[in-house]
């Protein structure tokens, strides 16, 4: 698994053993980044239950000037920060750009400091059903100073969220069993 674009582009990021992670794909990452390639440059974002830290690793590798990572995991959030000094060494960049912090997503405890531009979030696909509901309410509170942030969120293809104040701007992937990732807004209110 690499970076897959930007100034860090072939950069390997290293996982822990085990399964402990999920990687989002390389082809999904590079997809994503194809639809937000006009927001990285300059946004601030949160890579939420990171595992190898590679959405926000390619967001700075693009342009992003930096975030926080969030992964519960102890072996997880070491392979973060190697990745992140390897991708900021690769810069030209202080890895203090972005923070690890290794504790549960679903809190908040861990905000604080810039509201973000991007979210990302990628959970294990069989918590989604219990988190999701609560983690948006969450993110709809922290993101209200910036109404255009988009949440990127990665979950099965069959899955459907029921995203209650959020808008659903674009999905890309598509399939039972496959990963797709679905960009949502807050909505704005009726005037």
């Amino acid at each position: 698994m690499r970076i897959t674009g930007g100034r860090a582009k072939g950069i390997p990021l290293v996982l822990p053993k085990g399964d402990v992670v999920r990687p989002a794909t390389d082809a999904m990452r590079q997809a994503v980044f194809s639809s937000l390639a006009a927001v990285v440059p300059g946004a601030v974002f949160w890579d939420l239950f990171a595992g190898s830290g590679a959405y926000g690793l390619e967001a700075l590798s693009r342009g992003a000037d930096g975030g926080v990572f969030v992964e519960s995991s102890a072996k997880a959030a070491a392979c973060v920060r190697a990745n992140l000094a390897a991708v900021a060494k690769s810069l030209g960049r202080d890895p203090a750009c972005a923070r690890v912090v290794q504790t549960d997503a679903t809190t908040g405890g861990w905000m604080g400091g810039a509201v973000p531009d991007l979210v990302f979030v990628d959970p294990p696909y069989e918590i989604i059903p219990e988190i999701a509901p609560g983690l948006l309410i969450l993110l709809h509170q922290a993101l209200a100073p910036k109404p255009d942030a988009i949440v990127v969120f990665e979950m099965p293809g069959e899955m459907e969220l029921k995203t209650p104040g959020w808008e659903l701007v674009k999905r890309l992937g598509k399939g039972a069993r496959q990963p797709t990732v679905c960009f949502y807004k807050r909505q704005r209110a009726a005037s």
